[in-house]
């Protein structure tokens, strides 16, 4: 969905429940908007506009390189990996797909999505062998790309999306997956909840209590820890001190979702992800104007920095956060309070 996000700058502070912050250092700064990260050799590896990709060494910022996938000016806010290489597609379309090599950064175009309405929120592999990328429609339908055993195709399904229906390309985050189940969060007009099982390739859709009915509305984020509990977050971008019914979570897999923190938490919210180790009760998320952390499942919440301009995150390890966003890529390291 295109959205355009309000940018702004701001600093850090406060602490959260059980862990407090011990340090929020940015270890890279570019012309650039970054809305997908990976980690692999430890290294920060993120897509971005003007047709940007590259890493970061987290140990030795100074290490770094960039390269750029195409002459033309595209716009990336996906990205995904496997073992040997990584993948993103960019906005709009024609939607061009490319691998690039771990190693070398070598890079090629494996499959070009040519569709008026091509325009792809959120890249996700399942497993080595198979991934999905989520696009917006022109035919109301559920539109997927998949790769399986090496092969690119368009994932067929008879699921119709309601009129207002898309997703957004906040933060790659609107998919998540098991070794059983795969969700995929929708928003705008109609916010649901659709389950892949892998076993049948059947789709289940869920409804959601997530704010929804303006095409700026709706779940933004979504991360499981397993096959029953998850949450999803998100809000309105053109209210981001809006605060009711934007987090909720699920005991069954998806089924039925709970509001809350309704009223009592930052506000908009682009993405949210579980703390490894923490068995979901911890959880981080960050939205334009804050970062915040839960240590109850995300019953409730506290904001530990003001920072704004961050659109992702991702857990480094049970201690280490990296954020992305506007012109820079930081990392915050948490610690318990004394």
């Amino acid at each position: 969905m295109k959205k355009i996000f309000p940018l702004m700058f701001a600093f850090f502070g406060m602490a959260a429940s059980a862990q407090q912050v011990q340090s929020m250092k940015t270890i890279f700064n570019d012309k650039i908007s970054i809305r997908a990260l990976g980690l692999y050799d430890h290294k920060v590896w993120y897509s971005g506009t003007d047709s940007k990709f590259g890493f970061v060494d987290l140990q030795n910022p100074d290490y770094k390189n960039q390269i750029r996938l195409s002459d033309e000016s595209l716009q990336f806010r996906t990205l995904a990996q496997d073992k040997d290489f990584f993948y993103a597609a960019n906005i709009e379309s024609p939607a061009i797909f490319f691998k690039i090599d771990k190693k070398d950064l070598t890079h090629q175009i494996v499959f070009t999505d040519v569709s008026k309405a091509a325009f792809y929120d959120a890249f996700h592999f399942v497993n080595p062998h198979l991934a999905f990328a989520f696009s917006d429609t022109d035919d109301a339908r559920l539109k997927l790309t998949i790769y399986k055993n090496g092969k690119w195709s368009f994932f067929k399904n008879n699921i119709k999306l309601n009129q207002g229906e898309a997703a957004f390309a906040a933060s790659n985050t609107n998919i998540a997956s098991t070794t059983k189940f795969m969700w995929v969060a929708t928003g705008g007009k109609s916010s649901r909840i659709l389950r892949l099982n892998f076993k049948n390739d059947q789709i289940n859709v869920f409804n959601t209590p997530i704010i929804q009915g303006e095409s700026s509305q709706g779940i933004y984020s979504i991360d499981f820890l397993n096959n029953t509990f998850g949450i999803a977050a998100g809000g309105d971008y053109t209210r981001p001190e809006a605060n009711i019914n934007n987090i909720a979570t699920t005991n069954d897999g998806g089924k039925t979702w709970h509001v809350q923190a309704s009223g009592k938490n930052a506000g908009y919210t682009t993405c949210v992800k579980i703390k490894p180790g923490s068995k979901g009760k911890e959880i981080i998320s960050v939205g334009d104007r804050h970062i915040s952390y839960s240590s109850d499942f995300g019953k409730t919440w506290k904001k530990i920095s003001d920072e704004k301009n961050l659109y992702v995150c991702e857990w480094v390890d049970e201690h280490t956060v990296v954020f992305a966003g506007k012109d820079k890529i930081s990392v915050m390291k948490l610690g318990n309070q004394k």
